[in-house]
């Protein structure tokens, strides 16, 4: 059976608008990817990291007419423009809430992507409805991602034979994929990129100039200095809650982060997982099985 062409409202997003003639010098010495990848066809996944080279915020960033659109976390979208206009000095840029402007949707499935002609690479991107809808840039397995004008919803979506799903369908397949979504799963001025899966998920560009933060990314790299690694996790009973500490034969293993109904995501200590056959990860009386290693392998 054909899976069901759907899409997922997430109002939980945000949008910035960065444009201008020195937009993408602005952003290229700032965030973690390589600007220059996003264009009209292609969406690209970053970071902006403290001096130290610690989490402070992620984004998807699709290029649509003029502007750069840096879909965030909502809540924390006030912090984010923030910071960008900390750096800005002179720039010849503008920054700008966009968020009432748009609609954002996950779009599910590969009868979606079939019937918005998005090929199979991950963050390939296309004009759609008046707007820009792409394969997921951190892992083409979580399908596609819509951002459309306001004044016409999701209307485009259901022209293209798309039907409302509800949120858990979404948030249960990014789980399964041990794809963090933002502070709820990286902790802020803590969290480091590749115990993330910021690799995996085609977040970080090794090979492009300097950023803030890079030093810190690029010694935990090529010094295998990665010693934990987020990951799924499936509970044999209810879930614990985020901060909830693992342990493995009384010691400390790990961290309980996002979940959903049994499955959810949790930082792990990478000496722990040999023995995770045999001695299991327990939270709160709970038994958990991890289901992979990482994002996107």
């Amino acid at each position: 059976m054909t899976e069901a062409a759907r899409y997922v409202p997430l109002p939980a997003r945000g949008l910035i608008a960065v444009a201008g003639e020195e937009a993408r010098a602005f952003l290229q010495g700032l965030i973690t990817n390589d600007i220059e990848k996003a264009n009209a066809s292609q969406a690209i996944y970053a970071a902006l990291l403290s001096p130290q080279g610690k989490f402070l915020h992620d984004f998807i960033i699709a290029a649509h007419g003029d502007a750069l659109l840096l879909d965030c976390e909502k809540v924390r979208l006030g912090d984010l423009g923030r910071r960008l206009a900390a750096y800005k000095l002179r720039a010849k840029i503008s920054l700008a809430d966009a968020t009432d402007d748009y609609v954002i949707a996950a779009v599910l499935g590969p009868a979606s992507a079939d019937r918005l002609g998005l090929s199979a690479e991950a963050g390939a991107a296309v004009v759609f409805g008046g707007g820009v809808v792409f394969r997921d840039p951190r892992n083409a397995a979580l399908g596609g991602r819509a951002i459309l004008p306001a004044a016409v919803g999701f209307a485009p979506l259901e022209a293209a034979g798309l039907s409302a799903a509800p949120f858990e369908a979404y948030e249960r397949l990014r789980l399964s994929l041990g794809v963090p979504d933002g502070s709820r799963d990286m902790t802020i001025d803590k969290a480091t990129l590749l115990e993330n899966n910021f690799e995996a998920l085609n977040g970080v560009d090794f090979s492009k100039g300097c950023y803030v933060g890079q030093e810190l990314t690029a010694r935990t790299k090529y010094r295998g200095l990665v010693k934990r690694r987020l990951m799924p996790v499936r509970a044999e009973g209810p879930l614990p809650p985020p901060g909830t500490v693992l342990m493995q034969d009384g010691k400390e293993a790990g961290e309980m982060k996002s979940g959903l109904g049994d499955l959810g995501l949790a930082l792990i200590r990478l000496d722990r997982m040999e023995a995770a056959s045999e001695t299991p990860f327990m939270a709160d009386g709970v038994r958990l099985r991890p289901l992979g290693e990482s994002a996107g392998r």
